[in-house]
């Protein structure tokens, strides 16, 4: 990295509002070229917003862009693809029943001609390692090999700063070894790198600088290697992290929730069928699926809470009775609660206080009606204490679900159903979207709920936070779910390798481990 070079990518008090909402206050920080610098902070920090402003999907109200040292003013993307700015999504816009070649072809500003485009896509994918067929069709492709997509079509630009977008979160861990050797490679040909994620021990592992945001504001620009993961989210949060209390040892009780050979057909053209699942949680025992997004975990929450009936009744038992053809009503007063991962629209109804929304899974559960009558004192009463134990910040038990941040929301929905005390709680990504801090309280009554006796199922693309919570794990691919594995027995590489797609016992598994280090 020369000294002498002018910086690549100035912000200077960058300020940007909405109504009742000031997104980004008066933000500095600069980028070298050949740096990877991560933006770091919780949900409504500011990151977002901020980078849509320098690739020119929004414009500042306030402060200055300079590119090379220059003043820019970037009106839209593809004014800045032509400066040399390139970003790749988190959320990818792929036709999926067109081809990798065709895919690339829609994003380019020019018109190339195809066996142009194709020679150069080859030689882009030669260069940096990334191993993609042009002439597949999206739709037969991994989520990792998805991103390599959109990475090959913002490498064709040359760009000379990068801006990643939460690239790692739908990949499995050998997915974002590759993806960091590609950017370590750009950055060492000097294109600098706006990294932005939630997971901080990539962070440390791969920038070189990191500035911080909270509210807004540019609190902390720090070297992440000296730092740890720990450090970095408390100056994210400003405060301290509280760390889950687990007991060391503990003992489980009866099988709670067995789930056994449960098959269902995919919904529309691209879902996903569960394919002969089984599985056994104890009384006390908090049981994670980790697995890409995409894989089945939808369809099988929806065939664990009922709202998709299975055709024989004791694929799904718990406490003994057989479940598998009742309703999600049914299912509740025999002391199953859920947590879907969409929480506005499906856990939540934005339009309803959140009161209301209380009757809506505790209405028989918790006798808020009796008769056909509405008891709405007690789901006052009940909502309250969900948003004192939970640390709810919001104006009353009246508020609109609609009203509250994604990260207030999650709270509020977890506690809903953590209060009624199931006999077996199912959710999916509990901390989605919240910040470090009420993540770890999330963890702690999660925690709580399996020491008091409840079986816990935690499906979560999150690998850190199932090997934080879990006593036992599984990985699901294509709707097939691998071999259960006690917490201390579980290898990362082996982990990554079943979220990939790798099938069969260890030895088959140790062959394909073998054979993924001689293909590096």
């Amino acid at each position: 990295m020369d000294a002498s070079l002018p910086l690549r990518l100035e912000v200077a008090g960058i300020t940007k509002r909405f109504p009742g909402v000031l997104a980004n206050d008066h933000v500095s920080f600069s980028v070298k070229p050949g740096e990877i610098h991560a933006l770091l902070g919780e949900n409504g920090a500011g990151k977002s917003t901020l980078v849509k402003m320098v690739y020119g999907i929004m414009q500042p109200d306030e402060g200055e862009i300079r590119w090379d040292g220059a003043p820019v003013v970037i009106h839209n993307p593809k004014a800045a693809r032509k400066l040399g700015i390139g970003m790749v999504f988190q959320h990818f816009s792929l036709f999926e029943a067109l081809t990798v070649l065709e895919n690339i072809a829609l994003g380019m500003d020019a018109k190339i001609p195809q066996r142009e485009l194709e020679s150069k896509i080859r030689e882009v994918m030669t260069t940096y390692g990334l191993k993609l067929d042009p002439h597949r069709i999206v739709s037969t492709l991994s989520v990792g090999e998805r991103q390599r997509i959109e990475i090959v079509r913002a490498l064709l630009l040359n760009p000379r700063l990068l801006i990643m977008d939460e690239p790692t979160s739908v990949l499995t861990p050998q997915e974002v070894n590759q993806l960091f050797d590609v950017l370590r490679q750009l950055a060492s040909e000097g294109c600098a790198i706006l990294y932005i994620s939630h997971k901080l021990h990539e962070i440390k592992a791969l920038c070189d600088t990191a500035t911080i945001l909270r509210g807004g504001r540019v609190v902390d620009t720090i070297d992440p290697k000296v730092e740890t993961s720990r450090s970095m989210a408390e100056k994210m949060i400003g405060a301290g992290l509280k760390d889950i209390q687990k007991p060391a040892s503990r003992s489980f009780g009866d099988e709670k929730l067995v789930v056994s050979r449960l098959s269902l057909p995919g919904a529309g053209h691209f879902g996903v069928a569960l394919r002969d699942i089984s599985f056994t949680v104890r009384a006390g025992e908090i049981f994670g699926i980790a697995g890409v997004a995409g894989n089945g975990q939808n369809a099988l929450l929806l065939a664990l809470d009922g709202e998709v009936l299975g055709h024989d009744a004791a694929s799904i038992t718990l406490d003994g009775a057989a479940i598998g053809k009742d309703n999600a009503k049914q299912r509740r007063l025999h002391g199953l609660c859920t947590v879907p991962e969409e929480r506005n629209g499906h856990a939540a109804v934005p339009d309803f206080t959140l009161s209301d929304n209380s009757i809506l899974t505790g209405r028989d559960r918790l006798k808020m009606a009796v008769s056909g009558m509405l008891r709405p004192g007690v789901a006052k009463d009940y909502t309250g204490k969900v948003i004192s134990s939970f640390a709810v910040k919001v104006t009353g038990t009246s508020a609109t679900a609609g009203s509250l941040s994604g990260g207030n929301l999650q709270k509020y929905i977890m506690g809903r159903e953590i209060l009624q005390n199931p006999k077996v709680l199912v959710v999916s990504q509990p901390t989605w979207g919240v910040d470090a801090g009420a993540a770890a309280a999330i963890h702690q009554a999660i925690v709580d709920l399996a020491v008091a006796g409840s079986a816990i199922v935690v499906i979560s693309q999150d690998l850190d936070e199932l090997l934080a919570l879990s006593d036992t794990l599984a990985v699901i691919n294509e709707g097939r779910l691998s071999s259960p594995q006690k917490i201390g027995d579980v290898s990362i590489d082996e982990l990554g390798l079943l979220m990939g797609g790798v099938h069969g016992d260890a030895a088959a598994t140790a062959a394909a481990e073998k054979e993924a280090a001689h293909a590096a």
